[in-house]
């Protein structure tokens, strides 16, 4: 690490958790099989473990599903406004994960009532979402995917479904249209921005979300509708345009990545995992349970970063100091062994998992039921449309993208009965 006023070497703040024992968050073989690397840090450091990030930044992996709520309960311990972190002069100004942590005026950031008043807004936003229309309008846009690949016979459900309609269903609830070069840059753009590769500039491509994000609004500010962007310029709150911005930015990215991935890690479990899909067709797990036990197994978001700890305290045994950054680990929580000590991870009734976070900053109601709605739908459609679909690789050639933050296939191919279109299949 070096200062980028000066170039010169800069050690790390002296109590931060950067030491030997320090494990880099990164690697192939931790991308493929996360699971393994929560388990060995376990083992050696407890629910706790001292980490590096990116460049070798220091901070701490909260592994513990205890420690993860008591972290996301306590905002007066572990705060979310980044600007406390003891780490900035060590930071250049081209760090990958700026995008994450970099201060914003976003609710994600705001704190007591301020971020009270923001996340009102979006409830209230979010809440005049129609969930029965927006289910009408997600198999609409499911039959539209399915009929391009549909006669085929192949597909890759990744890219050509998973991936796409959750974004089509996001940008038209803010009052996006559903086409054009817009909205396919901002799927591209969004997915960098989350999940860069590594010839991929995410400050860039998050700098090009918000310009798409503020040309919305400004339409929508000349010209409102029945839509989320609008409902939150008309609210009495009266926020700011640039607050409005950096929300829907957000609201955007939480409905696109998170919820592509938890379509696509669904259809995998189904196609990969005889129980599972056995339970689901034979009717003894719903889709909505099916979905819960994806949570729990694979969640999409894997880790998030982070909170910041406001003074000196203890947790799950570790002296963590003022200043230190926080990487929550959802993965890790809703595997923790503590809570499943017979070994079998997820309960399909059971929603008490991690995955839309807890407490104060946890997604705001009532977003995590509009995913689900997106992914329910997806899921239906597929069903519906393509009975005998199956995996055409075998299972261990799948491969998971190269993240830390993200859980999500590169690809998922599979293959079926040829089948017409939507259009062709309906009657008159």
């Amino acid at each position: 690490m070096t200062d980028p006023m000066t170039a010169e070497p800069l050690a790390a703040p002296p109590q931060c958790p950067a030491r030997a024992e320090a494990t880099r968050l990164s690697g192939l073989e931790y991308q493929q099989s996360p699971a393994e690397l929560y388990r060995e840090l376990r083992q050696r450091h407890g629910p706790v473990a001292p980490i590096l990030l990116d460049g070798d930044v220091p901070a701490w992996l909260v592994l513990g599903y205890r420690e993860v709520r008591h972290v996301t309960s306590h905002d007066e311990l572990f705060a979310r406004d980044s600007r406390r972190w003891n780490a900035w002069p060590a930071i250049p100004a081209d760090w990958p994960l700026l995008p994450f942590v970099g201060h914003q005026p976003s609710v994600l950031f705001t704190e007591g009532a301020e971020h009270q008043r923001r996340s009102g807004v979006l409830s209230d936003a979010l809440g005049g979402v129609d969930q029965f229309e927006l289910r009408t309008t997600c198999r609409r846009i499911a039959d539209t995917l399915i009929d391009v690949f549909a006669g085929r016979g192949a597909a890759d459900l990744q890219a050509s479904f998973a991936h796409p309609l959750p974004m089509l269903a996001a940008v038209q609830m803010c009052g996006m249209p559903p086409g054009g070069a817009d909205t396919a840059g901002l799927a591209e753009d969004l997915c960098i921005s989350l999940d860069a590769a590594e010839d991929d500039d995410p400050v860039a491509a998050y700098g090009r979300v918000r310009e798409r994000i503020q040309a919305l609004v400004r339409t929508k500010r000349a010209a409102p509708g029945a839509d989320v962007t609008s409902r939150m310029l008309g609210h009495p709150a009266g926020l700011a345009e640039e607050e409005i911005v950096q929300d829907l930015v957000s609201v955007i990215a939480a409905a696109q990545q998170p919820t592509a991935n938890w379509i696509g890690n669904a259809l995998r479990l189904m196609l990969t995992d005889d129980r599972f899909a056995l339970d689901l067709t034979g009717g003894r797990l719903s889709i909505d349970q099916a979905l819960t036990e994806v949570l729990w197994l694979d969640t999409p978001t894997q880790n998030f970063i982070g909170r910041w700890a406001v003074r000196d305290t203890q947790l799950g045994g570790r002296l963590v100091r003022e200043g230190d950054c926080l990487v929550l680990g959802f993965a890790a929580a809703n595997t923790d062994p503590r809570i499943w000590p017979q070994g079998h991870v997820g309960a399909a009734g059971n929603s008490a998992h991690l995955s839309f976070s807890h407490g104060e900053h946890r997604c705001p109601y009532p977003a995590p039921q509009l995913a689900e709605v997106i992914a329910r739908s997806a899921i239906e459609a597929l069903l519906e449309r393509l009975p005998d679909v199956v995996l055409a690789v075998e299972p261990g050639e799948l491969r998971w993208r190269p993240s830390v933050w993200m859980r999500g296939l590169t690809a998922l191919p599979v293959r079926f009965t040829p089948a017409p279109s939507a259009r062709a299949a309906a009657p008159g």
